[in-house]
């Protein structure tokens, strides 16, 4: 029997996580009776009751200006922001090292990347998706030199199945007094890796990469993307700069062109893929920007689609909520490979 599944019932090392993914593809032909996912409904090109499109007034009661390309505000629902109410000392309560509040403080934005309603980042010309990125590299700047930000997390949920509600093009950015759990677990991972083998992780991870090549998607002068060896989605991918950056701040104009480049590619394969918008949660994993020795990250955008299969979700259960480590359906060598088989509109 174990013969029979070569290749697709094994578990492979998260390197940057530092545990188990299972994979299990042979159970792909399990039978399925849950819900399916559909396309969504046509959108105009301008809605006036939107909160996200030009000239119209906001929950808040302001307006957004007639805006042309990118435009940027603060959030008018804010997760983090300096008006958060503050804390009272005297109500902390319980065992001060295990029971601890402070007040919500930091800066939440959104991120419009184009004033049309209906288009995404895989419609629009090259020059507006690379304005996004060089808009993204302003904002890290000003984080910098901002003493009361450590941390900033950019991301786009793209898609219903996300959970998004307004199919604006947009994403938002928190950034924080504290630095996200995800990027201290890759330092960490970053720092161990250095100690023992004298190396940097995400260069070793780069280099294997390509020197096998089967995972990659696209590579281009500054930049490449591929489905990680160890990716826990089916179509999950990370796009890389090729040269090693701790943050969007220090990059130029043609690596941020390039990175964008590979970021438009991909998610076009997306949409091509099954015929239909694809739904995926993007981040932007940069080291923080509290002015400490970060210089062993490479910032990289991580894409986590949701679906497995045409119409079908990969949602997460007792392993992966209950337990904490991901059991996938599906092998990253051939979902890399579909993903590059997807044909472009030249």
């Amino acid at each position: 029997m174990s013969n029979e599944f070569l290749g697709q019932w094994e578990q492979r090392w998260h390197p940057l996580r530092q545990e188990w993914v299972v994979y299990s593809a042979h159970r792909n032909a399990r039978p399925w009776s849950g819900a399916l996912a559909s396309a969504s409904e046509p959108v105009p090109e301008y809605l006036p009751d939107c909160y996200l499109c030009p000239r119209n007034k906001r929950a808040n009661g302001k307006v957004n200006p007639d805006y042309k390309g990118v435009y940027i505000f603060d959030n008018d629902f804010p997760v983090v922001g300096d008006n958060a109410p503050p804390i009272d000392p005297a109500a902390q309560s319980g065992h001060p090292a295990l029971f601890k509040k402070t007040r919500a403080d930091g800066i939440a934005r959104v991120v419009c990347y184009d004033p049309r309603h209906n288009v995404t980042l895989a419609d629009v010309l090259p020059e507006q998706a690379t304005n996004v990125f060089l808009a993204w590299r302003e904002q890290m700047q000003e984080f910098k030199n901002n003493p009361a930000v450590e941390f900033a997390l950019i991301f786009e949920n793209h898609g219903a199945m996300v959970g998004v509600s307004n199919p604006h093009p947009h994403c938002q950015i928190y950034a924080t007094n504290f630095t996200f759990a995800l990027v201290e677990q890759e330092l960490r991972a970053a720092r161990q890796f250095d100690a023992e083998y004298n190396k940097n992780i995400f260069s070793e991870i780069l280099s294997h990469e390509l020197e096998s090549g089967e995972r990659i998607i696209t590579e281009n002068d500054n930049a490449l993307s591929f489905v990680p060896y160890f990716a826990r989605y089916a179509y999950e991918v990370m796009i890389f700069p090729k040269k090693r950056h701790a943050t969007l701040a220090t990059m130029s104009d043609d690596e941020l062109h390039d990175l964008a480049a590979c970021f438009q590619d991909l998610v076009r394969r997306y949409d091509g893929l099954y015929g239909v918008p694809f739904p995926y949660v993007m981040s932007i994993l940069q080291a923080p920007v509290d002015h400490g020795n970060h210089s062993p990250h490479h910032l990289h955008l991580l894409l986590q689609p949701p679906l497995r299969q045409p119409g079908l979700q990969k949602f997460l259960a007792g392993p992966e909520i209950g337990g904490g480590n991901f059991m996938a359906d599906t092998m990253p060598e051939v979902k890399a490979e579909e993903l590059r088989r997807v044909k472009l509109d030249s």
